[in-house]
């Protein structure tokens, strides 16, 4: 935004001196032809009085004006009596019969700018006739000015004029980044702000400064982040509540259950205990499952950095044993063991424990449940690899549905909420997840995480 107001600023300050500047230029470049031509043409008049004069003194005062001019000023000026001939003490002119004498001899006053023969190059040939007292032409004067001291005084105008032109530019320029600055400065406090609401602190505030626009901004943003803050608060009291109050009533059946099992002598009865026991155990892993989604889509807090490769070789010491009890090998491959993610505090823990939990249901006996840590362009990419029954394309983006169960996804005891909750908590951390065939039978769980700079 800073630069396209500075830009902004700059062309129209361009366009402001361009409409000012350049026409007054034409204006002064004008104006120096205008008087050049009036100079010249004053000066023809006055030897063409003398040369019309017909006493000898009226001539020498001629002679003088040529020669002074001559040395004084860069052009020349030459006279020629009627008949062509030369108008003595003068010699006679360079190119007697050209356009200009024509002209004059006829009794025509010109002024060209072209080829000044007399100079030998480009410039103003001025001619005006000489007439006696009578009214006839007599004889006519030229005067020759050269173009290029003209030139160089219209290049000094316009050179200075563009020089003039580029130091008012880059002071506008240095000028519009501080002014872009100083009217931008509100919005980056609400970048800011914004920054800290995504990185989970509720508690971030804009100051309520600079235009109206920008102070209302503030305000409504503050007033959004407040009624958040006060939603997520009630969220997480309510799951706290529900938390106690599901699991309370879940326990204590589970403790009746297994207190009329002791004193059940009946083996239909200990059966339908049983069945009624395995239903408990399933509606408490379903109640804890709902419980840690909703904490995930509550849960807004700050990420942190955290060593990949540590926390899966902590996961792997905690599942060892489960794995070690149906026959399948854990395996860790890390491109390298020192990247480092951002994610929010126990989110990527939560993330394996699901998804390693899921391959371990599927994995056959003397399977193997690889997870692959690697670095990709702009996100660190973990892979969960295990070698079961897969799960079909067209399947693949339901498995993330909730309560949605499939075979090659989950065991039969699952609540169908374990990929719910790592989609939720890796899009809660600015990552994604996938699923995909893995060559020669399983299925890859890929998750992309943003990296620690």
């Amino acid at each position: 935004m800073n630069r396209r107001l500075v830009v902004s600023y700059v062309l129209l300050v361009a366009v402001a001196i361009a409409a000012f500047t350049v026409p007054v230029a034409f204006v002064l470049t004008g104006q120096l032809r205008g008087d050049t031509e009036t100079s010249v043409r004053r000066e023809a008049e006055t030897a063409a009085l003398l040369l019309a004069a017909p006493d000898a003194p009226s001539r020498q005062a001629l002679s003088r004006l040529a020669t002074a001019y001559e040395h004084e000023t860069p052009g020349r000026l030459d006279a020629l009596l009627a008949g062509r001939v030369a108008a003595a003490p003068l010699p006679l002119p360079v190119a007697p019969d050209d356009f200009a004498f024509t002209e004059a001899l006829a009794g025509r006053a010109s002024a060209n700018w072209g080829a000044a023969p007399a100079l030998g190059e480009t410039g103003l040939v001025l001619a005006v006739p000489a007439r006696d007292a009578s009214g006839a032409v007599v004889g006519a004067v030229r005067v020759s000015y050269p173009s290029a001291p003209l030139n160089e005084r219209q290049l000094q105008i316009w050179g200075f004029r563009a020089i003039l032109a580029v130091a008012v530019l880059i002071a506008a320029a240095i000028l519009g980044v501080l002014l872009a600055r100083r009217l931008t400065r509100p919005f980056r406090e609400l970048n800011r702000m914004a920054r800290r609401l995504r990185d989970g602190d509720l508690g971030a505030r804009a100051q309520e400064t600079g235009p109206t626009e920008t102070r209302t901004l503030a305000r409504t943003l503050n007033n959004a982040a407040e009624t958040i803050d006060t939603l997520v608060q009630s969220q997480r009291a309510f799951i706290a509540d529900a938390s106690h109050q599901l699991r309370t009533p879940l326990t204590a059946l589970r403790l009746s259950l297994d207190n009329i099992a002791d004193g059940a002598s009946d083996p239909f009865v200990r059966e339908d205990i049983d069945l009624a026991t395995a239903e408990v155990v399933r509606m408490s892993r379903l109640v804890n499952g709902l419980l840690t989604l909703a904490r995930a889509e509550a849960a807004v807090s700050a990420p942190e950095r955290v060593r990949i490769a540590a926390v899966v070789d902590d996961r792997f010491e905690v599942w060892r044993a489960v794995a070690a009890d149906r026959g399948v090998r854990l395996l860790a491959e890390h491109a390298d063991t020192g990247q480092e993610v951002l994610t929010s505090p126990g989110h990527l823990e939560q993330v394996l424990d699901n998804v390693l939990s899921n391959a371990l249901e599927v994995s056959p006996d003397g399977g193997t449940v690889t997870v692959r840590t690697a670095r990709l362009d702009e996100h660190v990419l973990l892979e969960v690899t295990d070698e079961g029954p897969g799960l079909p394309e067209a399947d693949r983006p339901r498995a993330f549905d909730r309560f949605w169960r499939g075979s090659g996804v989950t065991g039969q005891s699952g609540s169908g909420l374990g990929l719910a909750i790592v989609k939720q908590l890796v899009t809660d951390d600015g990552g994604l997840v996938g699923l995909a065939e893995t060559p020669g039978g399983g299925l890859t769980v890929r998750i992309s995480l943003r990296p620690a700079r």
